[in-house]
C-alpha cells in the first residue's frame, strides 16, 4: 500500500493540488498560465479562491496583480467561512469584483474520486496505437491531444468511443478529469464508468484523481453525485 493510500489528504491539501493542477506558478506562487498539457499557454485568471468544507480558504493571484491589491484580497480571503452549498457565492464576492474591477467570474464544486470508485462496465485505454479506430466519428479532435492527455479512458460501443475521460490538467501529485460523452449516449451511466476507469488509471501511476466542474453544468454535477465523489470545496476565479 502506498503512502498516498494510507494518508487521505485534507480538504485544504486537495484544494492546493487543485489550483496547482489548474495553473502554472512562478517561484513566488503567482499564477502564470492555464496548465494545459498540450501546447499553448493561455493566461491564468487574475484571482483564484478555493473555499473548503473544513473552513479554510486558499487564494492565489496572477503575477501582474499589484502587491498592495493582493494583500487586500488576501485579508478578505482569510475571513471566508467554510462552504457547504457550492452554489453559495463567497462572503466577500462584491468586494473581490470591485477591487479587481471585473464582471467576469467562474465558480464550481471540486471533488476527490475515492479509491473505492471502480468501473462496472468494460472500459479501454485510448492510445496512439488505437486512437484512429476508437476516435472516428465524433472524437477526431482528440487525436492531436492524445499523447498529452493521458490517461485517456473510453467506453466503446459498436467499435467506437462514445464516452471519454482523460487528464486535462496534470502535475506530479494530481490529475484533473476532462469528460466528454456523445449526446445520443447520455443518460446511460457511461460517463460515470469512464470517470471510474480514468481514476483507476491515475491511481496506478501514483496520482490523485480530481474532478471539478461549474455551478451551471448540471449534467457534470449529476455524474459526480451518481459516482459518489467526495466533495471538498468550491473554486472561484476572476479573470
Amino acid at each position: 500500500m502506498s503512502d498516498r493510500e494510507q494518508i487521505k489528504p485534507t480538504a485544504h491539501e486537495l484544494m492546493e493540488m487543485h489550483v496547482e493542477a489548474l495553473f502554472t506558478h512562478d517561484r513566488n506562487m503567482r499564477l502564470r498560465t492555464i496548465n494545459e498539457p498540450w501546447p499553448g499557454e493561455p493566461p491564468a485568471p487574475r484571482f483564484f479562491l478555493g473555499r473548503t468544507i473544513e473552513g479554510s480558504a486558499l487564494c492565489r493571484f496572477r503575477y501582474d496583480v499589484p502587491e498592495t491589491l493582493a494583500r487586500l484580497l488576501e485579508e478578505l480571503c482569510a475571513d471566508e467561512p467554510n462552504v457547504k452549498d457550492f452554489q453559495t457565492k463567497p462572503k466577500h464576492f462584491e468586494a473581490y469584483m470591485n477591487l479587481l474591477q471585473s464582471e467576469r467570474f467562474t465558480m464550481g464544486p471540486c471533488y476527490l474520486i475515492p479509491d473505492a470508485t471502480v468501473p462496472t462496465m468494460e472500459v479501454v485505454s485510448v492510445t496512439r496505437e488505437n486512437m484512429t479506430e476508437l476516435l472516428r466519428g465524433s472524437f477526431e479532435w482528440l487525436i492531436s491531444e492524445i499523447d498529452y492527455a493521458q490517461p485517456c479512458i473510453a467506453l466503446v460501443r459498436e467499435g467506437r468511443a462514445v464516452s471519454i475521460c482523460r487528464s486535462v490538467r496534470i502535475t506530479s501529485r494530481a490529475h484533473e478529469a476532462g469528460l466528454e460523452t456523445l449526446d445520443e449516449f447520455r443518460g446511460r451511466g457511461y460517463a460515470a464508468e469512464v470517470v471510474a476507469g480514468w481514476a483507476m488509471a491515475v491511481r496506478q501511476i501514483e496520482g490523485i484523481p480530481l474532478y471539478s466542474t461549474l455551478c451551471d453544468n448540471f449534467s457534470s454535477q449529476s455524474v459526480a453525485r451518481k459516482s459518489g465523489l467526495s466533495y471538498y470545496g468550491v473554486n472561484f476565479t476572476i479573470t
